[in-house]
């Protein structure tokens, strides 16, 4: 690994310093969290390379902990799958697995000592009022009824809630703080909720669970972790996990640092969307090869090395940012390009019978399993019958094909070159077989007299060919961002293909090969028994996916730019090429300019404008850092055009600070819900279309400031959860 590539992680350089420091007495623990309550998608596989791959780096150790403090939501088969999952991609935790539930003496202890404290109470408020009280982004929240109880009546309270001896809903405990802060996951926030289930690791001891960020920070503390790294969506609570360790006074108090999560098109990362697919029965279990997760890429065929190499390409940073799903397969083709045996499989074959070929005789060709790497090599029978790909025919071939076609010669890979002669139909017209003679003379595949063949194609014999089924897997969603909305509607209909193809005898016990001309492929391990042989594609050769034509949900739509027409977009005036070549001439700068700062000045720029194209750029980076949301860059851009000055100042003078807290858009969401009460009975119905509406409430009511996913996501689980 390069000087230049170890220096963009910025984890590292931070345990570097603490090293050189002896802060942790060059000790690093880190750890990898989940939440059993799901299959671990590419996502995961992010943080667990991370995880486990800096601790390895610098000769300390990574733990696997279960975060199972939610039982309703968790099973064992869960548990068994991540462990596998993480050992498929080259991790082991070796004796270090741990368990929050194993916790939850330890924890109810030191609950109860913030209660001793007068930092926590138990509050006995519904739902509905508990997110009243916590006020909004600009609003403080108001204090609860309950916050000055008795220390001693909050103490046995507590202890009720352990036993099992309050109901469900009835009371939490929250953690007394301040209903001021501006950061509102200080605003007293519960972290303890009454739940009479049984859980999966420690039985039914006991009826009350800690949440999430009072558990996690303990953890760490309990097992010594040195540096707790976490995605992004958690920065707003590290101020909560430092509150609670100083508050109990504990010795050991980790650091908690965030990093980019990961975002791919054409995908989503939402176990409990995930989820609904799989039980709405969209795909066939949390492995089927179109999922995102690691189970579905292991058994599409996706080695464990192209997906480490995958998220190693990333690097670590800062700032989230959305990428192509082209550059993950891309990834998976440079893996498999040196390590997949060639062979030929035809997958939608017509018969080819080569008339001057002797009837009954056939010979054996040797190819090369590879062209460049020495994998070896197979035998091939050649005869008078073949099976080729029937869209290497064309009777009427389009300019520039360089296939088979009538009176036309094309070399058939390895074996010699053929001519069409013809072809035979069935009653309904359909082709059935294309006859063709041969030269002997070209065996190999050259021509000694140099002529050139139209093109190259592949072939398996008819005579040992062996039948399979052909499974295509393409993207499960036909639009980049599907969870922007209802996800269901923008499922691609062509995700799986199931086809009848035919492949050389070689391509059986392979694993992973790839049919020539087609793409990687490697047989189902789940399908593929008793005799029978099913093939799953795990890349094709190149990027052919075409988005189907599917209408952008609403909710995008409220916060995506409008493009200004093909005809303007293509000509940029005398100012706007000085503004583009100002901010540095990019393809974004130029949507930017051609987007969104016409629709502010109501058409192209002209000179005079009170600023540069520095300041353009300077707008795309507070969009690219997650300061600005993209609703909000109009608001910038008129007041920029207006008065000049500093993007960054005008965002925090007129509050367009990007707001993506989950309990500041959350209490948004419930005011939208609670005024709009007709469009969520009639969402809920059925009418999905409404999703929009709402979403556009919200941004309207964050004015633009609302990080759309976090609105699209919370929606959903208010909505649908």
């Amino acid at each position: 690994m390069s000087a230049e590539r170890e220096s963009s992680n910025f984890i590292r350089d931070i345990i570097l310093a603490d090293n050189a420091s002896g802060k942790w007495g060059g000790r690093v623990v880190t750890r990898f969290p989940p939440e059993p309550n799901g299959y671990l998608h590419i996502g995961h596989a992010k943080a667990i390379c991370i995880n486990f791959g800096l601790a390895a780096e610098f000769g300390g150790q990574c733990h696997l902990r279960y975060d199972d403090t939610n039982p309703t939501k968790e099973e064992v088969e869960y548990v068994e799958a991540m462990q596998h999952d993480i050992r498929w991609l080259g991790f082991d935790w070796g004796e270090h697995l741990y368990w929050a539930s194993d916790y939850f003496e330890r924890m109810a202890q030191d609950a109860r000592a913030l209660i001793r404290l007068g930092l926590a109470y138990v509050d006995e408020s519904t739902l509905e009022v508990l997110r009243a009280q916590r006020g909004t982004v600009t609003e403080p929240g108001v204090n609860s009824p309950y916050r000055d109880r008795p220390i001693s009546e909050s103490l046995d309270l507590f202890d009720k809630m352990l036993n099992g001896d309050i109901a469900e809903g009835a009371a939490v405990l929250r953690a007394k703080i301040d209903m001021a802060n501006p950061n509102m996951k200080m605003r007293d926030p519960p972290f303890y909720r009454v739940l009479h289930a049984e859980h999966h690791h420690v039985g039914d001891r006991w009826k009350a669970y800690p949440l999430y960020d009072y558990a996690h920070c303990l953890e760490d503390s309990y097992e010594g972790v040195t540096h707790s790294l976490c995605s992004l969506e958690f920065e707003n609570n590290r101020e909560l996990y430092d509150w609670y360790l100083d508050s109990l006074g504990k010795e050991h108090h980790p650091r908690q640092y965030e990093f980019a999560r990961l975002a791919v098109t054409h995908t989503m990362m939402s176990k409990r969307k995930l989820l609904a697919l799989v039980e709405e029965g969209v795909v066939q279990g949390w492995d089927d090869p179109r999922m995102p997760t690691l189970s579905g890429l292991r058994r599409r065929g996706v080695r464990p090395e192209a997906v480490r190499a995958f998220i190693d390409g990333l690097g670590v940073a800062k700032t989230n940012s959305l990428f192509p799903y082209e550059r993950f397969d891309a990834v998976i083709r440079d893996d498999l390009e040196a390590t997949a045996p060639r062979v030929m499989g035809v997958i939608d074959p017509v018969r080819l019978i080569i008339d001057n070929y002797p009837e009954g005789e056939s010979e054996q060709l040797v190819l090369p399993h590879h062209p460049k790497v020495d994998l070896g090599s197979r035998a091939l029978t050649f005869s008078r019958e073949l099976f080729i790909e029937r869209a290497d025919f064309a009777e009427r071939p389009p300019a520039g094909w360089k296939r088979l076609a009538p009176g036309w010669e094309v070399r058939l890979r390895g074996a010699c070159l053929v001519t069409c002669t013809g072809v035979e139909r069935d009653g309904d017209g359909v082709i059935t077989a294309i006859r063709a003679t041969w030269d002997p003379s070209t065996r190999g595949g050259d021509a000694p007299d140099g002529r050139r063949p139209k093109g190259t194609i592949h072939w398996v014999s008819a005579a040992d060919g062996v039948p399979v089924e052909v499974r295509l897997y393409d993207r499960l969603f036909a639009v980049e961002l599907p969870d922007a909305g209802d996800f269901r509607a923008n499922v691609n209909d062509e995700s799986l293909r199931i086809v009848a193809g035919v492949v050389e005898p070689a391509a059986i016990g392979l694993g992973r090969v790839q049919f020539e001309r087609k793409g990687f492929f490697w047989p189902d391990p789940e399908l593929s028994r008793d005799g029978a042989v099913v093939f799953n594609r795990i890349v094709g050769l190149r990027d052919s996916f075409k988005a189907r034509a599917v209408s952008a949900p609403m909710e995008v739509a409220a916060v995506a730019q409008v493009p200004v027409g093909p005809a303007k977009a293509a000509e940029l005036s005398e100012a706007e090429d000085t503004l583009l070549a100002g901010g540095g001439g990019a393809a974004d700068l130029r949507a930017l300019i051609l987007n969104d700062l016409r629709r502010a000045l109501g058409g192209p720029a002209q000179g005079g404008l009170p600023f540069d194209g520095s300041a353009l750029r300077s707008v795309l980076d507070l969009v690219a850092a997650g300061t600005l949301g993209r609703g909000s860059v109009g608001g910038v851009l008129a007041e920029l055009t207006a008065k000049g000055g500093a993007p960054a100042e005008i965002v925090a003078r007129l509050g367009f600070t990007q707001v993506s807290d989950t309990d500041a858009v959350g209490a948004l969401v419930d005011g939208v819900l609670a005024t709009f009460t007709d469009e969520v009975a009639r969402y809920r119905a059925g009418e999905h279309r409404l999703m929009g509406f709402l979403m556009g409430q919200v941004m309207r009511a964050s004015k633009g400031s609302a990080d759309a996913k976090t609105v699209s996501d919370l929606l959903q689980d208010r909505l649908c959860g």
